[in-house]
This record gives structure tokens, sequence and C-alpha cells, in this order.
């Protein structure tokens, strides 16, 4: 059964979690700082809800793609320090997920942003 102390110790590994990336990983620090820059830029043009929620959907998914990545990439560096072809290919495939999430960031944000910052 779910109580409020197995809630709280889920709440209190995942920030755990978040907090690992972010004290760890250098990519998701970039991003961190890109999505945070895209809300400045949001705030400063006033966008849309609309756009709002895109850009924020945006910078989220961007965020979940490194953080896997980041798992995948542990996971698979405790299974073996050895060459691997699959966890080559395990992991080739994570960061390939990263980079077409962080392309469509480019793509939304400038879709979002060019249409303010021509003006």
């Amino acid at each position: 059964m779910f109580t409020k102390n197995s809630f709280l110790k889920s709440l209190t590994f995942a920030f755990q979690g978040i907090k690992h990336c972010v004290i760890s990983e250098p990519h998701i620090r970039f991003e961190l700082t890109a999505g945070a820059l895209a809300i400045l830029i949001g705030w400063y043009c006033k966008i849309s809800p609309l756009e709002w929620l895109c850009l924020l959907l945006t910078i989220t998914i961007v965020l979940v793609a490194e953080m896997i990545n980041t798992a995948l990439e542990n996971v698979c560096d405790l299974i073996t320090s050895e060459y691997n072809p699959l966890i080559n290919v395990v992991k080739n495939v994570a960061a390939g997920a990263v980079l077409i999430a962080a392309l469509n960031a480019v793509i939304i944000g400038a879709v979002i942003f060019l249409k303010y910052l021509v003006k």
C-alpha cells in the first residue's frame, strides 16, 4: 500500500537523482542554463500562454532525455568497463535521443522567438 511515508521517501530519492545529475553531469547544467535563458527571453518577449506551454514542455523533454541517458550510461558502466558492442548501441541510442530532443528544442525556440526578436 502507498503511504505518506513511502511517497515522501520516493520524493526524496527523486530529488537525490536530480541533484546527482546537476552536480555530476555538465550537459544537464548546460541544458538547465539554456532552459533558464529561454525562460528569460520568453518573459522579455511576453510570449503567449500556449507558447509558454510549448517552451516549458520542450525544456522538460530535453532534461528528462538527458537524465534517462545518464541513468542508462551508469547502468551500462556498472555492467562492464570493457568495450561491448551492445552496450555501445545502448549508449549511442540514448545519446541520440538527447540530440533529437535538443534539436527539437532549438527548432521550437526559433519558431517561438524569431517573430518577437525580428521586430
